[in-house]
C-alpha cells in the first residue's frame, strides 16, 4: 500500500510539474547592438533645417513570451554631430548644440527613454509610451515601434521647449523673424538586437 501512495505522489507531482512549466512565462532581455545601431535628429527653422546624429550608449528591450512589454535606452548626448555641413559651420552648429543654449551636455551628458507600456497594435507593430529625460526634465511620449526579428524602428516628434530647450523658439520670444527655431525636432530611429 505504501509503495502504491509514492508512486501515486510521484506521478501527481510529475503532472503538476508538467503544468507549470506549460504555464509558466518566458522573460528575456535583447540587448541593443548600439555599433550597428542608429538616431539620426533633424531640426527646423524659418529658412531651412539642419539633421545629424546621435550615438546610443546602451539599451535594451524586454520581451516576455516573444513579446515586448519594457525597455530602456541611454543615448550619449556628447556624440552629437552635424551631417549636413561642413568645415567651420558644422564646428560652430555642433558647439552650439552642446552649449546650454541647448543640450548642456557638460551638465547633462546623456537622454534617456524608458518602457512604460507597450501593446501590439499588429503583426509586430507596438503602440508604446514611456519617459523620455533630457536636459535633467521627464515628460511621458507615446509612438509607435515596428519591430521584425533583429530590428526595431521609429520616428519620434520631440518639443524641445518641455525640455527646457528655449533658444529661437517663437513660443518664448517675440522679434525673432527669420531666426526662429521650430519648437519640435524628429529622431529617426533604427536600433539593431
Amino acid at each position: 500500500m505504501k509503495t502504491k501512495t509514492n508512486f501515486t505522489k510521484g506521478i501527481l507531482a510529475g503532472i503538476i510539474a508538467l503544468t507549470l512549466v506549460a504555464f509558466s512565462t518566458s522573460f528575456e532581455k535583447k540587448k541593443v547592438d548600439v555599433q550597428n545601431s542608429k538616431i539620426t535628429w533633424t531640426g527646423e527653422k524659418l529658412t531651412g533645417s539642419h539633421e545629424g546624429t546621435i550615438n546610443l550608449n546602451e539599451g535594451y528591450f524586454e520581451m516576455k513570451d516573444g513579446k515586448l512589454v519594457g525597455g530602456e535606452f541611454t543615448a550619449d548626448m556628447t556624440s552629437i554631430t552635424v551631417t549636413d555641413l561642413e568645415g567651420d559651420s558644422k564646428k560652430k552648429l555642433e558647439g552650439h548644440l552642446n552649449s546650454d543654449d541647448f543640450f548642456g551636455v557638460k551638465k547633462y551628458p546623456t537622454a534617456k527613454f524608458t518602457i512604460k507600456t507597450a501593446a501590439e497594435k499588429s503583426n509586430g507593430v507596438y503602440g508604446v509610451s514611456g519617459d523620455l529625460t533630457i536636459k535633467g526634465k521627464t515628460n511621458p511620449i507615446a509612438f509607435d515601434l515596428k519591430m521584425s526579428k533583429n530590428t526595431a524602428k521609429t520616428t519620434l516628434v520631440i518639443d524641445r521647449t518641455k525640455y527646457d530647450i528655449r533658444y529661437g523658439s517663437g513660443s518664448f520670444f517675440d522679434d525673432l523673424g527669420d531666426k526662429t527655431i521650430y519648437d519640435e525636432f524628429t529622431l529617426d530611429i533604427m536600433l539593431k538586437f
